[in-house]
């Protein structure tokens, strides 16, 4: 049976505008790679509520493991735990444990003073624990406000300080059954005095031969460093992967390539 597919959704108009960066792709990369885990997909989407019900609603319909990063918080532009909850056709309501966590959070911040959370403000800060009905919280060591897991789906703050840990703390509590259960590897090389046409049939070749092997090819037009080449390679299993690689070394060479670069 094939592994579940791992998916990252980025939630963000600041993301799509070009006012803040997106961290979060590399870093999950890292993470999942260092447990053995690929990252299949990754979209970012904005902050509009209807994308993010339409999004999501089309996610809750696989069986994919998806992190989701952003609009989590209660602001107006925060919208991803309702869209969340109508793309999975149920009702949102504080989770106690989520109140209890924000709670704590608000009587960290008074340093000892005596705490009301009915007031207006703290009733807002409530909000964050408003989740879909029947969710699990995501522990955050940076400031206790928990994100959410619903439905293999886990909904975590846009901020890397908190989602980071709340990343490595799902895969590691909720996903360690799937750590490094298939042995990938990747092996590459550069090919140069090579038009990436004539090396494509040998590309398909390997990966006919070699089932369960997949081929690449990375074209670079080189610079002032180095001259133009194609960076060649393969991943998948490690026995298979090194025959083919032999293999796509000799065809380099024998359709005239060179696999040093000539001063």
């Amino acid at each position: 049976m094939s592994q579940p597919r791992i998916r990252l959704i980025i939630i963000g108009d600041e993301i799509l505008s070009g006012r803040r960066e997106d961290k979060h792709f590399s870093h999950l990369v890292g993470l999942l790679k260092a447990r053995g885990l690929p990252l299949h997909s990754a979209q970012i989407i904005s902050d509009d509520p209807a994308d993010i019900e339409y999004v999501l609603t089309q996610s809750f319909a696989t069986d994919d493991i998806v992190f989701s990063c952003g609009g989590i918080g209660a602001t107006p532009d925060d919208q991803t735990r309702q869209a969340a909850a109508r793309a999975l056709g149920i009702e949102l309501a504080l989770h106690p444990e989520a109140a209890a966590l924000i709670t704590e959070r608000t009587q960290d911040q008074a340093k000892g003073q005596a705490v009301d959370m009915s007031t207006t403000e703290n009733q807002q800060r409530l909000q964050m624990g408003v989740f879909p009905v029947g969710a699990d919280i995501v522990p955050n060591p940076y400031n206790k406000i928990p994100g959410f897991f619903i439905r293999n789906h886990t909904f975590m703050p846009g901020f890397p300080v908190m989602a980071w840990p709340m990343m490595e703390w799902t895969l590691d509590n909720r996903y360690a059954h799937l750590h490094h259960q298939e042995v990938q590897t990747e092996y590459s090389f550069l090919a140069f005095s090579l038009p990436e046409s004539r090396i494509t049939p040998a590309l398909e070749q390997l990966e006919q031969q070699w089932q369960g092997v997949k081929a690449f090819s990375l074209p670079s037009v080189g610079d002032n460093q180095q001259r133009s080449h194609i960076e060649l390679g393969v991943k998948g299993e490690p026995q298979a992967c090194a025959e083919a690689l032999a293999f796509l070394r000799a065809e380099v060479q024998r359709l005239g390539g060179k696999l040093t670069a000539l001063d």
